[in-house]
């Protein structure tokens, strides 16, 4: 953040007395992702895939459409439950992020079981145009 801005968001958050002031925070820095990865899981776990596609690279979002991620990703037979970021390792305008994601999911043969399972997932962040963004895989 340039000093202006942090100049300008002590003042608000000073004479609001609150802790955080819209605008105020720095969305190209890297910790952001600690957070924005999370959310994004939040989003998921809560089938409101439609808020989780902005966290999407826009070159991803070029692909698909709102509409057709958010069915894809809330139809699945994975029912995520959990999501804690665990680290990052950054390189520029990279990162690769871990996120530990308990889910439910059926058990092959039986199905009306389910099974519990925890696994740590790697992420990739990329900075664009001084934002973070999550680029999946696929």
């Amino acid at each position: 953040m340039t000093n202006d801005l942090i100049r300008t968001c002590a003042a608000l958050v000073l004479a609001a007395g609150v802790t955080l002031v819209a605008g105020c925070v720095d969305k190209s820095n890297p910790d952001i992702i600690d957070k924005h990865s999370v959310e994004r899981w939040n989003y998921l776990i809560a089938h409101e895939a439609e808020k989780a596609y902005d966290y999407l690279t826009p070159g991803y979002r070029a692909t698909q459409t709102r509409e057709a991620y958010a069915t894809a990703m809330n139809n699945r037979p994975v029912i995520w439950k959990s999501a804690e970021f665990q680290g990052k390792s950054c390189d520029g305008d990279r990162c690769d992020v871990q996120v530990t994601v308990t889910y439910s999911m059926p058990v092959p043969g039986k199905s009306e079981r389910r099974t519990d399972v925890t696994s740590r997932q790697s992420e990739t962040w990329l900075r664009l145009d001084g934002q973070w963004y999550y680029l999946p895989n696929d």
